[in-house]
């Protein structure tokens, strides 16, 4: 359970698989760059843009994170307000004039 009360989408096992994945793909470009039979300024250039594309992807990850969790909380006050103008509001309490 999260801190919301509902439960995360993503099961332990996924996550495992997604990790394992991720590592698996990671050390096939690597071993791919390591093996290349070519110049060593070509595999460092290979390695370098690998990196880079590991590190953009992790921060894209993080960004689209981000927004999720925050348009779930914005969505998650606009329920509270509701919820307390409900509990709040009366339909047979008259008003003065």
């Amino acid at each position: 359970m999260t801190k919301s009360g509902t439960t995360s989408p993503t099961t332990t096992a996924f996550y495992i698989q997604a990790a394992i994945s991720f590592g698996l793909a990671l050390s096939a470009v690597i071993g791919g760059i390591a093996y290349l039979p070519v110049d060593g300024w070509i595999r460092g250039f290979l390695a370098l843009g690998a990196l880079y594309l590991v590190t953009s992807t992790f921060t894209l990850a993080k960004c689209v994170r981000d927004r999720q969790e925050e348009t779930s909380v914005v969505s998650r006050v606009d329920q509270a307000r509701l919820d307390k103008l409900l509990a709040e509001h009366d339909p047979f309490k008259t008003h003065a004039v």
